[in-house]
């Protein structure tokens, strides 16, 4: 059986070298055996354990994809050929609306509007003119309604069909859904199709329509238990805003300044992401016009009823080295002959990191990448994660709280504040691996400048698809390499150069460019860098990152010169960096690498159960025109002693921070402030006992409708730059997300 990419393995040997090239996909190997890997499942289309909620868009866009779907019952999408806001092509209707033509459609037969019970006029490319009042007020016992794949861009306030239960405008123009609460009886809905509307819209439905139990196609209780979580804190933060609204008025003040509340309370409260603005907006001004209409004496919620109880996961989970697997064995929970070693760790769990710091609490554990939206699915790998830049960076503090992550079939983008998963990207044969977020300056019709967040996605197929998240759809493909891309990432400086690092054994430099009026990009070829191993993991160097990149590969850490004035466009390693002495030296495997501040590199894989950090002028001064170059050890830190790889490290430079997952679901955290406090950090001894980390957040067990999920492997570790929220992915499909308190 062929190996899979970003399997677990423990050593490296010529025999499992020899596994992979043999392989018809690129592989991993598990150890000097050879042991082939099971692969990773494919993602499906999950959210927190509940199948209910995948919208499956009927259209795919041209390059095969499906579009962008709002992971929130899937409200809305975009397509390729036509970016935000702009119209179709307008389709000629037929003749306006006829008795006839609704004898011909209802159902059942009759000879008197009156007793039609279902109508379909789908397909009919109606406009919303074209909607007779009068005709259609003449049904009053029409219960079903189907108006899907014309080209409605609003329905009438009164249509008159007091008794309608469900109601279909799939693929219309639709792009606002309060006048759905003209329905209060509805109780199924499709709006599938509408690239217009929002995950702002599909929580303002649950608002409009208290009967509704269906929702494009799926069950609504989950969709309605998280709008009510978002209704009650925003009922408590207009309530403390009333109080301090009033407070500083006299009584005669108050009695004429709550006309003032609402536009008051609309601008200052705030709670959620940026993507349910309009939805937090809506709310607060309803709230707070119910809040002035009471005289403040209370602030009603929402009568709603309850959702169920949101499971993580569903059973134990079979946390394992995957690629300690063979085809036909039993997963295996992980052991403790699994470990190599057993020195004691020092006693750290739950203390704090720093003293700014307050405690980290988990807050939510998410399965948005379920294969057949299976909420059993505990088998699917995720592999990387990345927080999308602040939308407004120039604003001191400025931070973010969404975060997008990968892994099966699935890219999902989250708000880590509510847990909800705004958006949803599934390309069914894909297995993402990496993503990564740049912001681009784009020049509008009008001739406005616009900042633009752009992820890009990459995987087992070997392309690179560059999404719009906020239009929803895929504006980009890149294809450039024959094997999967293991990682990638965007230039620090350069905001459309992209790097992306294959199994094909090449490194390829992008300039990804800027969308046209069509939102779609033309990217180019920039450079490639040659490796003589699998590349893991891409760093640009800090200092100077138009000059020189750092890769951790398979066969130890490289650096190339990246600079674009050179003639060569093809280009050869220029030094290994060796992280000891003696003939073993060079060839080590390096499977985490980053930038901690300008100058200290934090890597791992080099040596067992230590992460090392170096300095980089340092190595780099002592270079010469060596080819390998031992690297000046500043320090190492205790990590777990496990044998398998693939846990990928990453930094929180404004804070100093290094983290990183093990195999039994910890979060290892080290606060090196006091080590980059100094000016030049002197060299470590080279037997001094490695640091211990500063923090060690066990796996929090959540639990999965009776049972106990109690280990995973943490296969990354991200925080956000503040250290609010830190996103932890795991092996078992599950995404973990902590919160840092108030110091």
């Amino acid at each position: 059986m062929p190996l899979q990419p970003h399997s677990r393995r423990t050593s490296g040997g010529a025999t499992a070298a020899a596994a992979i090239a043999a392989s018809r996909r690129p592989g991993r190997r598990c150890g000097a055996a050879g042991a082939a890997g099971s692969g990773s499942p494919r993602a499906g289309r999950e959210l927190r354990g509940d199948a209910s909620f995948r919208w499956s868009p009927p259209r795919t866009d041209s390059r095969g994809a499906t579009s962008w779907a709002e992971a929130i019952a899937g409200a809305s999408v975009g397509f390729p050929c036509c970016g935000p806001g702009t119209r179709g092509p307008r389709l000629l209707a037929m003749a306006p609306l006829s008795t006839r033509l609704l004898f011909q459609r209802g159902r059942p037969k009759s000879d008197r509007l009156g007793k039609i019970r279902s109508l379909d006029l789908s397909g009919l490319n109606l406009l919303s003119e074209d909607l007779d009042l009068n005709l259609l007020g003449r049904l009053k016992q029409l219960q079903e309604l189907d108006l899907s794949d014309n080209q409605l861009e609003t329905l009438p306030a009164d249509l008159g069909l007091p008794h309608l239960h469900v109601l279909h405008c799939a693929n219309n123009q639709l792009s606002d859904v309060t006048p759905l609460c003209q329905f209060p009886q509805l109780e199924e809905l499709s709006l599938e199709g509408n690239p217009f509307l929002t995950v702002s819209d599909s929580l303002k439905i649950t608002f409009l329509l208290p009967e509704l139990r269906k929702f494009n196609g799926k069950d609504v209780s989950t969709t309605r238990s998280k709008a009510e979580n978002l209704n009650r804190e925003l009922t408590t933060r207009v309530a403390t805003h009333w109080r301090k609204f009033m407070a500083a008025l006299s009584p005669e003040e108050q009695a004429k300044a709550q006309a003032n509340f609402v536009k008051s309370a609309v601008r200052n409260v705030r709670y959620g992401p940026v993507s349910l603005s309009e939805f937090t907006q809506w709310r607060v001004r309803m709230i707070s016009e119910e809040l002035v209409a009471s005289g403040g004496t209370h602030a009603r919620e929402a009568d709603m009823p309850e959702g169920p109880h949101k499971a993580t996961a569903t059973q134990e989970p079979r946390a394992r080295p995957v690629a300690l697997r063979r085809p036909g064995d039993t997963p295996l929970s992980l052991s403790p002959q699994k470990r190599v070693c057993t020195s004691p760790l020092a006693p750290v769990e739950g203390s704090p990191v720093g003293s700014e710091s307050s405690q980290l609490e988990p807050l939510h554990f998410l399965q948005c990448h379920s294969k057949n939206n299976s909420p059993s699915d505990l088998r699917t790998q995720l592999w990387a994660c990345a927080f999308e830049p602040a939308w407004d960076e120039g604003q001191a503090g400025a931070t973010s709280q969404t975060v997008a992550t990968c892994g099966g079939e699935a890219v999902c983008v989250i708000d880590c504040q509510t847990g909800i998963v705004l958006h949803k990207y599934k390309v069914p044969g894909e297995e993402f691996f990496s993503v990564a977020w740049t912001t681009l300056t784009v020049v509008t019709q009008t001739g406005h400048k616009k900042r633009w967040n752009v992820l890009a996605a990459a995987g087992l197929r070997g392309l690179v698809r560059l999404l719009h998240v906020q239009a929803g759809f895929c504006c980009g493909l890149i294809r450039g390499h024959k094997k999967a891309i293991a990682t990638l990432c965007f230039s620090p400086t350069h905001e459309t150069h992209l790097f992306t690092a294959s199994y094909d054994k090449r490194i390829i430099l992008w300039d990804i460019g800027t969308p046209n009026q069509d939102y779609e990009f033309q990217a180019s070829h920039l450079l490639t860098l040659d490796t003589t191993s699998t590349p893991l993991r891409l760093c640009p160097v800090a200092p100077c990152p138009d000059t020189y990149l750092l890769a951790g590969c398979e066969g130890g850490c490289c650096c190339w010169d990246v600079r674009l004035d050179q003639p060569q466009k093809r280009r050869v390693c220029e030094v290994e960096f060796v992280f000891s002495e003696g003939s073993e030296a060079s060839g080590q495997r390096v499977d985490g690498l980053a930038f901690v501040n300008e100058d200290v590199v934090a890597s791992k894989g080099s040596s067992l159960g230590t992460i090392c950090l170096w300095s980089w002028s340092q190595t780099w001064q002592g270079r010469g025109s060596q080819p390998t170059v031992a690297v000046v050890v500043l320090a190492r830190l205790q990590w777990s002693p496990t044998i398998l790889a693939y846990f990928s490290l990453s930094t929180c430079p404004d804070k100093g921070l290094v983290l990183c997952g093990d195999e039994q679901g910890s979060v290892w955290i080290y606060d090196i402030r006091p080590l980059l406090a100094q000016r030049s950090p002197p060299q470590a001894a080279p037997q001094a006992a490695p640091q211990a980390p500063t923090q060690i957040l066990k796996w929090p067990q959540p639990q999965a409708l009776g049972q106990t999920v109690t280990k995973t492997m943490v296969n990354t570790v991200v925080a956000n730059p503040t250290f609010t929220y830190l996103t932890a992915l795991t092996d078992s499909n599950i995404v973990a997300i902590w919160r840092r308190g108030e110091p």
